[in-house]
């Protein structure tokens, strides 16, 4: 981390206060903060949460999950811990654009742990680094399970790539329930003692992310045409593809509501994503082909 980030504060009612994190019980009365928390919660956040160790398969689900709804304008908060967290931040970081926000459970002035300075670092200038405890307050295990209110308070949702039955990612999955947030889990491999956490939120009611795509569908976020779909698709073929693209699934008359086409222009529309291989119908409804 440069010496130069400028430790700035925010309190409730300020502009650059989290508007959910305003919300919750007994939010944090001030926010010590470098980069710039405004912008990066200017959007819908997600926390994404899970196993210091554990596996490449819970790293790689956080990253990439962290990527795709970075690049469609969700920002990733996690706590900049070994394993999962710094995954997620990663993953945000290499989206175009992305932006990501890291809760510490120290003061901002201090890189904890002290390997991931540099990332910190960058962390900050795409999003911001945040803490409650005023600066030089060094980490203390008992400061984790306050800062893990912040992480779920400040997001719409909470995503648990992977956890042990005893991970403080339970904890926080724990307040985001308190909170009224969504719950995800990625579903792991039940020989696995890391995935046995994510697999009892599931069992519990949590979301299981089935497809990457799950987690947007499920915030409400509007999911982009990649490149493929740009190249493949003519516009008003496009046009279609995006308003599915955008629910988990929709209705012919969903549509044309949305598009200003008549019905029989997106049935015909529909065949020919369908025949395309872009979308699936069922029962009257049309979904993305995953």
């Amino acid at each position: 981390m440069r010496k130069a980030w400028e430790i700035r504060t925010a309190s409730p009612g300020d502009r650059a206060y989290p508007p959910l994190l305003a919300q919750i019980k007994k939010p944090p009365p001030v926010l010590y903060y470098i980069g710039d928390l405004e912008e990066a919660c200017r959007g819908p956040c997600l926390a994404v949460v899970g196993a210091r160790k554990g596996t490449a398969y819970g790293r790689w689900a956080a990253g990439r999950i962290a990527e795709r709804a970075a690049a469609c304008g969700v920002t990733i908060v996690s706590g900049m811990a070994y394993g999962v967290d710094a995954a997620a931040h990663q993953g945000a970081l290499r989206a175009p654009g992305g932006k990501t926000v890291a809760v510490l459970g120290c003061g901002v002035d201090i890189p904890y742990p002290e390997a991931h300075r540099e990332l910190m670092g960058r962390i900050a200038a795409a999003g911001a680094v945040i803490s409650e405890l005023p600066p030089g307050t060094e980490p203390r295990k008992s400061y984790f399970p306050a800062r893990n209110r912040i992480i779920s308070g400040i997001s719409k949702g909470v995503l648990v790539a992977e956890a042990g039955l005893r991970s403080g990612s339970l904890i926080t999955a724990g307040t985001a329930a308190e909170q009224g947030r969504d719950i995800f889990a990625v579903p792991g491999n039940i020989n696995n003692v890391y995935s046995l956490g994510a697999n009892k939120l599931i069992q519990d009611g949590a979301v299981p992310i089935v497809v990457i795509d799950d987690i947007l569908d499920c915030l409400g976020i509007p999911r982009p045409l990649d490149r493929a779909a740009e190249e493949a698709l003519g516009k008003d073929e496009a046009l279609v593809y995006r308003a599915v693209a955008g629910g988990s699934e929709r209705s012919v008359e969903e549509i044309a509501r949305e598009t200003g086409k008549s019905p029989a222009e997106i049935g015909a529309l529909v065949t020919i994503l369908e025949m395309k291989g872009w979308v699936q119908t069922a029962v009257g409804k049309i979904f993305v082909a995953k």
